[in-house]
């Protein structure tokens, strides 16, 4: 027996509370956070984020949220933490849209970034 849409939303609101940390990743982080970005000038460095509350069984970025990105980075996926460095990794999705840098640059982690309680 499956959570309901109601439960799937307290879960991932309680969820939203606790994993603020958010970071990049250069391919899929997995279930501990691996593939995370690293390096560049300025660094790249995780970014506090707040999320709307869940609807539907599913949670969103309140607002955007901008990295440094290293050169020679790809961008594919994202992750959300307890604290800015190292902490507890609690989960992650691929982002809406991937990006190659050549050079150092820039990423803006949009408010269509969602997770999704299957």
């Amino acid at each position: 027996m499956g959570l309901s849409p109601a439960g799937k939303n307290v879960m991932l609101d309680a969820w939203g509370a606790v994993a603020v940390w958010l970071s990049l990743h250069d391919g899929d982080p997995g279930t501990t956070g691996a593939n995370e970005l690293a390096g560049g000038s300025p660094a790249y460095a995780r970014q506090l984020g707040a999320w709307d509350p869940a609807t539907g069984g599913v949670i969103t970025l309140a607002g955007s949220e901008t990295f440094d990105v290293p050169a020679s980075s790809d961008v594919t996926h994202f992750g959300a933490w307890s604290v800015v460095s190292g902490g507890t990794f609690y989960g992650g999705g691929v982002v809406s849209l991937p990006e190659s840098f050549n050079g150092q640059g820039i990423y803006i982690l949009d408010d269509t970034t969602s997770f999704t309680q299957t």
